[in-house]
């Protein structure tokens, strides 16, 4: 089979991405604009501030990609885009400019559901891994456990019912004080903290035993905190960050491991930004090795949002033969179906 490569183009928050992927797994280039800076004084993205410096970056940020490959749209075999979930804004600048250029070069265009991105950047990063497995997918948006059974076939078995793990500790920071970005601030706060100083809740779900919530452990944290304000007493931000983190991990373990047992799941894959956090990766990939699951999880660079994930899921949908028209939209609730 000739070799299938692919431009990319991600766009759904607040880094405005491209990469060339080859055959899904051999990245050419992966270029990200990040725009955090811009963002940290209003403490969070702003969605219209991130809508107008994707317009302003994305043609550099395409050209430099093609430029670092030695490649030009030519070359391209297709253009994959995210097209949802996202802020619309911000989607919408990448799916428009993706358009332009399947329209222009009479190139085929690619839809790719940005958390199906985040799971495919385990084939980057492991080439021989193949489905099935077990993915944990968290970011600031999501927190999802899917079992991919498939390169295209993915079922949801667990998400969060409110707020999604790296959301719950953007919250945490701010009300420490920290600021944001909150996750690599609050795992770094926790490393001089001690996990056992309070005893956050673990949420459990009646009726689906997978799924997550974090609202009350976030509301457990803050009533901590306002507490000790009106009685005058001093909390240790450190300890409340490792006390908030143990709870997450916690979470986390027990669901995978139930899952992993469940399904018969013998391989086990994180993705997403928090996937970045190296207290989270290593607690699960100890409790993985004891229960005889073998553990991947990508370097931080494609666990952040990147182009080089939505390229190699771009290439399995390529392969397929799915294709989309030039009426392909952006839509900010996409579900995983």
């Amino acid at each position: 089979m000739e070799p299938v490569t692919i431009l990319a183009i991600e766009s759904s928050c607040d880094e405005t991405a491209a990469a060339v992927v080859r055959n899904g797994r051999e990245v050419l280039s992966n270029v990200i604009y990040s725009q955090i800076d811009l963002h940290t004084v209003y403490g969070g993205v702003v969605p219209e501030i991130a809508s107008r410096k994707h317009i302003e970056k994305i043609n550099q940020v395409v050209k430099k990609a093609l430029d670092d490959a030695g490649m030009t749209l030519d070359d391209v075999d297709g253009v994959a885009v995210t097209y949802g979930p996202g802020l619309v804004g911000a989607l919408l600048v990448g799916v428009s400019f993706a358009k332009a250029v399947a329209f222009a070069k009479n190139k085929p265009l690619i839809g790719v559901h940005h958390i199906k991105g985040h799971v495919c950047a385990n084939f980057i990063a492991y080439p021989e891994l193949e489905p099935p497995f077990l993915c944990l997918v968290a970011s600031g948006g999501h927190t999802h456990l899917v079992m991919v059974r498939g390169y295209l076939d993915y079922e949801i078995i667990g998400r969060t019912r409110d707020d999604a793990a790296g959301e719950a500790y953007d919250k945490i920071a701010r009300a420490i004080g920290l600021g944001y970005p909150g996750g690599p601030k609050v795992e770094k706060a926790a490393h001089s903290g001690n996990p056992d100083a309070f005893d956050f809740p673990r949420a459990k779900i009646d009726d689906n035993k997978y799924d997550f919530s974090f609202s009350g452990l976030k509301s457990a944290v803050l009533n901590t905190i306002n507490g000790a304000k009106m009685k005058n007493e001093e909390v240790n931000p450190a300890d409340i960050a490792a006390s908030f983190q143990a709870a997450v991990i916690d979470s986390m373990k027990e669901r995978v491991l139930m899952a992993a047992e469940e399904f018969g799941a013998k391989s086990f894959a994180m993705a997403g930004g928090v996937a970045s956090n190296q207290t989270i990766r290593k607690a699960l990939e100890a409790a993985c090795t004891e229960a005889g699951i073998s553990f991947h999880c990508p370097p931080p660079i494609l666990c952040t949002d990147n182009a080089a994930m939505i390229g190699a899921a771009g290439y399995y949908e390529y392969i397929n033969g799915r294709f989309d028209g030039l009426d392909l939209n952006a839509v900010p609730g996409l579900k995983l179906e």
